[in-house]
């Protein structure tokens, strides 16, 4: 229930500014990649300036995501490395048990 309200809390009125963004930028741009030639028709895309916002709206977000990934990677590696060392030390402390549970048992049946 509160994750649900936590998408409409963020993601309604994140969804508002983009429609707001292409009402309000729909006129027709063109994007130059040639800077020597701007007029150069093989290197020049037209499309509605929204287009062209959401793309790189889409681009920030997944350079922003792969750039966290890689700055948290040291901390996923020290993660695993602790997960290795707990599933050494739980399998130490069965063996453990087990032996003191054999050494119990010889006990209890020597001294019966």
């Amino acid at each position: 229930m509160f994750k649900k309200i936590i998408r409409v809390v963020v993601f309604i009125p994140i969804a508002l500014v983009l429609i707001l963004l292409s009402i309000a930028n729909r006129q027709s741009v063109t994007l130059a990649l040639n800077p020597f030639e701007p007029t150069d028709a093989f290197l020049s895309i037209s499309a509605p300036f929204f287009v062209f916002l959401f793309i790189a709206l889409m681009i920030g977000m997944v350079l922003g995501s792969v750039i966290t990934w890689f700055k948290q990677g040291k901390h996923r590696q020290r993660a695993r490395m602790e997960a290795a060392e707990s599933v050494k030390w739980h399998v130490e402390a069965d063996r453990q048990k087990e032996k003191a549970d054999n050494l119990a048992n010889q006990m209890v049946t020597t001294n019966s």
